[in-house]
């Protein structure tokens, strides 16, 4: 009966010690949340360089970390709700990649820490007041365009442009903050502009070909709408013979003649970086936002074979890559 006992309260202390060690477990799980306003490469990049260092950090989805993501598919009012339902759920931390999506979270919580990523300016766009040590529950990473090295790149492929087509959502923030410094920075580069604005998607085709016949090139920033349509503007740019640059290096592959921008995985990896501060315990309003300093250089040659345009050795040896 005394051993019955003994091995009954061995047992049992197992059972206290093992319950223990799942609640301690349980206190070191950790949940993100993660929004985008459209699905596109360059926003999908972010989301998975942001988990790859998440996971290098020790933060490995389905072990000890949940992962909720949601896209807006477009959709600024989706957003509004999905930002809502993030903040219901009260994940450890949230993500928001692209500023209308970041715009709908810092609206919804003041409590969560909230990490941008993806933002051309976050400061014009309230996210926050400045970027070192901003304060409250927000900080994160800005793909602000170097758009002086934009507008001397297409000079430099195509110098005989003197007109140059911009593509964009007037409604999104980012994309306003670039087109005010491209106006700025057009006549330093002694080119003439042409606007075309799109509300949604489905209007950039139309778009697009509203610029054919008026301008020599068309430039698409790193505008989440446009791109997320942004074979349409390759189909007016072939149609009218005429070469498409872009603000990010994906679309590249996807039919633009060349873009100077930033590798979005890296990105996204930089982002992990400020996620993985948080869930060990920093306040995010102590750590800097940022931007992202190291550009690459991507060139399409069949793209340029069929325009009829020569790179030269000098930019292609720069290239960090060329699309057959």
């Amino acid at each position: 009966m005394k051993k019955t006992m003994l091995l009954r309260l061995a047992v049992a202390s197992l059972c206290a010690l093992a319950t223990v060690h799942a609640a301690r477990a349980a206190d070191k799980s950790k949940t993100i949340a993660i929004t985008d306003i459209v699905e596109h490469p360059a926003l999908t990049a972010v989301r998975e360089g942001l988990l790859e260092t998440l996971a290098e950090k020790g933060f490995k989805q389905g072990e000890n970390l949940t992962v909720i993501y949601e896209s807006a598919q477009g959709n600024p009012a989706t957003a509004q709700q999905i930002a809502d339902s993030f903040v219901a759920k009260k994940p450890d931390v949230i993500v928001g990649i692209a500023t209308p999506s970041a715009q709908a979270l810092v609206g919804a919580t003041r409590k969560i820490p909230v990490v941008f990523s993806a933002v051309t300016d976050p400061i014009s766009a309230e996210l926050i007041p400045q970027m070192k040590k901003p304060g409250g529950n927000v900080t994160g990473v800005s793909d602000l365009s170097p758009i002086d090295k934009h507008l001397k790149l297409i000079r430099t492929i195509t110098p005989k442009v003197r007109t140059l087509g911009i593509l964009y959502n007037a409604g999104e923030a980012n994309s306003v903050s670039l087109v005010k410094l491209i106006r700025e920075l057009a006549p330093k580069n002694k080119l003439a502009l042409k606007e075309a604005t799109v509300s949604k998607s489905s209007e950039v085709l139309q778009a697009a070909q509203s610029l054919v016949g008026k301008v020599d090139a068309i430039y698409v920033p790193t505008d989440n709408t446009v791109i997320s349509a942004f074979e349409s503007v390759v189909r007016a740019g072939k149609d009218g013979n005429i070469p498409v640059y872009a603000g990010d290096t994906d679309s590249v592959n996807r039919g633009a003649l060349a873009a100077l921008g930033f590798n979005y995985k890296d990105v996204g990896k930089q982002t992990g970086q400020i996620v993985a501060r948080i869930l060990k315990g920093k306040n995010p309003g102590a750590i800097n936002a940022q931007g992202v300093e190291i550009t690459e250089l991507y060139l399409n040659q069949s793209k340029a074979d069929e325009l009829g345009i020569k790179f030269g050795k000098k930019l292609t040896e720069s290239a960090e890559k060329i699309v057959p």
